[in-house]
């Protein structure tokens, strides 16, 4: 069974053929794989190619999925719940939808408008761009399956807990007057047939893929240069366990970038191999998919400047804490 999940974690999401083949290809093109030039070349065009495949894949399926989770639905689900069971619901939803903050601030404002409690929209909020299905996938590749399972489930509890304690704080008043006077219409999406499913997934693949694909072209080749180029010594003193502020130095990197999940994978796969410790990465990753600067901008025109505080104050200690937490058990999962 061990070799089994080893051959789909190397193989089929890891894609180790792909850059072997990718060596031998170079290598006969006259390309030194060992200089760091050859090795910059190999590192862009396999995480590249295998991010791009696994993501028109990982789209297409949770697309799919999606479908069967439109607004109106969704909100009737969530409608269903109460207290913390309507949290956990709320972020369990955020796994299947968009894959950056910016795309689910819209839908955040639309159940919003629908009436359901606050806490239970910021947890949707915090799950969206942090925790999806494609992340557990792309993750395992790359990771591993124990931190890539863990990873999804601190996640999960960070945004639980994070809009549990939104919901308990007064803070109804701090949402922008248009959020809270919108009518959510009561008319539910017609079925979709498997062709129509299709073609919304197959759709949802082409949009997404688009604008995710600059991020993943910046994201690699940021990776390639610190993965090649900068000296390991640098990163452990900066981002390795003998720097006691390296998670936090990580959270504040990651808020003013804007990138989704995939787009920052390779950065982070860069940073472990060299030394960073493996909390602080995953918490760069959290901090720049979930309180990227541009994403809390547009959140800023719906909710005033006190939530926003909150928000940012919840998410922050969150990551950090998960920082520290992965740091000190990264023994077990590496």
């Amino acid at each position: 069974m061990t070799e089994v999940l080893l051959f789909f974690q190397n193989q089929v999401l890891g894609m180790q053929w792909l850059n072997q083949q990718l060596g031998q290809l170079l290598s006969a093109l006259g390309l030194n794989t060992d200089s760091k030039i050859g090795a910059s070349v190999q590192f862009f065009l396999y995480d590249v190619i295998k991010i791009s495949i696994l993501l028109c894949f990982l789209i297409f399926i949770i697309s799919y999925i999606q479908s069967y989770f439109p607004p109106e639905r969704s909100r009737k689900i969530l409608g269903r719940f109460r207290g913390v069971g309507a949290n956990i619901m709320a972020a369990l939803l955020g796994t299947v939808t968009p894959f950056c903050s910016c795309s689910s601030i819209p839908l955040f404002i639309g159940f919003s408008s629908a009436g359901l409690p606050l806490g239970v929209t910021f947890s949707f909020l915090i799950s969206s761009p942090m925790v999806d299905l494609g992340s557990l996938l792309l993750l395992t590749g790359v990771f591993g399956w124990k931190i890539a399972c863990a990873y999804v489930i601190v996640g999960l509890v960070v945004a639980v807990v994070g809009g549990t304690m939104i919901e308990k704080l007064p803070l109804k008043d701090q949402v922008e007057p248009f959020v809270r006077q919108g009518a959510a219409t009561e008319t539910d999406v017609p079925g979709y047939s498997r062709k129509q499913r299709c073609q919304y997934a197959f759709d949802q693949v082409t949009a997404t893929f688009r604008k995710v694909f600059p991020y993943i072209l910046l994201g690699v080749g940021v990776g390639a240069l610190i993965h090649n180029w900068i000296p390991q010594a640098w990163i452990e003193t900066v981002l390795g366990g003998q720097n006691p502020l390296g998670v936090v130095l990580a959270v504040l990197v990651g808020i003013p970038m804007y990138a989704d999940i995939f787009g920052t994978i390779p950065v982070a796969e860069a940073l472990l191999s060299k030394g960073a410790q493996l909390g602080t990465v995953l918490s760069f990753m959290m901090a720049v998919t979930t309180l990227s600067l541009p994403s809390l901008i547009m959140l800023r025109k719906a909710i005033k400047p006190l939530l926003m505080a909150v928000f940012i104050g919840i998410c922050t200690v969150g990551i950090v804490l998960v920082g520290y937490l992965f740091n000190g058990v990264q023994s077990y999962l590496i």
